[in-house]
């Protein structure tokens, strides 16, 4: 019995179509529509965002469909700048998951249509629950825009595709006052930038703004140590068995006194005849830069960028070397200016 084949795919050439003028065409599209938003954002707007503000609890954002995406995201934005939010699938929702909303949470729904029927069925619970609802839709007229409290127009005047329905612009105007109500928001609850980065300690803000120098120094026996009585050979010997480009030294009473580094060893042996017997005090870069274990490792890495050095040295506080950070280990950690 031989098996069904699939329907090719309609193909063209690729000459068909001016894809440049295509897409550049699809961005002013986009972009108008973002721009007709700005007339919008008026009283309606100032109340969602003050109801917003003083829910105790969640915003629960649901949505369907391209909807249900653009909702996911406004729900990341939220809760990463200050505003605690959970998406509810409405599908999900009328199966169970609406037990999550309480009578402290406040509803963003998102339909374009305002006729979603996932989420209109929902309404009925949101009432019971007695929470308020904000809706944000392109048809302010509709079944949702009169049920809500708090309607927001994300109305556009096409879509970006051929046909006026995939969409387009209607989900980026969705996507762009979902940022505007969190940036909004955001400054009302004095959210700074450290509060961002509790929020991403592993994102490379987080990194740049928590990380230390002493969270990435190498200590104890990983950090090189010569004294100044012994040979350059000696102190290549110990540059290589530590892998860092460097070894400190040290005098008779364990203080830092110098610092050699690859680099160094390059202009050592350019410039010194049979360096290698040589003892390290005559050849050493005397009194290195060093930095604070307490400094954040973004401040260790533009020293290092200014001066042009691949390592700075941390001194206890009897001076003795206490620890090494390489650039590289300020890399490694996803930290860059």
């Amino acid at each position: 019995m031989k098996g069904t084949k699939d329907a090719p795919h309609k193909t063209g050439t690729s000459d068909s179509i001016d894809a440049i003028a295509e897409g550049r065409k699809v961005l002013e599209i986009e972009r108008d529509a973002i721009g007709d938003l700005i007339d919008k954002v008026g009283d309606q707007f100032e109340r969602a965002v003050k109801l917003i503000f003083d829910v105790k609890g969640r915003v629960i954002v649901t949505g369907m469909g391209k909807s249900g995406l653009v909702a996911r995201k406004i729900t990341a934005t939220l809760s990463s700048t200050g505003t605690p939010a959970f998406y509810l699938h409405p599908a999900e929702g009328l199966h169970g998951d609406i037990g999550v909303v309480t009578e402290d949470d406040l509803v963003l729904a998102l339909s374009y249509s305002g006729e979603t029927a996932e989420i209109l069925k929902l309404f009925p619970y949101f009432r019971w629950t007695g929470v308020k609802i904000i809706g944000m839709t392109g048809e302010v007229k509709s079944t949702l825009g009169r049920e809500c409290d708090v309607v927001l127009d994300v109305g556009v005047k096409k879509e970006a595709c051929p046909w006026d329905i995939v969409p387009t612009s209607s989900t980026t105007a969705a996507l762009a006052l979902g940022d505007a109500v969190s940036v909004a928001l955001l400054k009302m609850r004095n959210f700074d930038l450290k509060d961002f980065a509790r929020r991403h300690p592993e994102g490379s803000i987080g990194r740049r703004i928590f990380l230390k120098v002493a969270d990435l120094m190498h200590t104890g026996e990983e950090v090189p140590v010569v004294d100044e009585d012994v040979s350059l050979k000696d102190a290549i010997f110990e540059m290589t068995s530590k892998g860092l480009g460097m070894t400190t030294i040290i005098d008779k009473g364990g203080r830092l006194t110098g610092l050699i580094t690859d680099g160094d060893l390059r202009r050592i042996f350019q410039m010194t005849p049979d360096p290698l017997d040589k003892k390290v005090a005559e050849l050493m870069v005397r009194d290195p830069k060093g930095v604070d274990e307490n400094k954040l490792a973004a401040e260790a890495l533009r020293i290092m960028e200014d001066m042009s050095i691949t390592s700075l040295v941390i001194r206890d506080d009897d001076g003795r070397p206490k620890g090494v950070i390489h650039i590289h280990d300020i890399l490694r950690a996803g930290i860059s200016l």
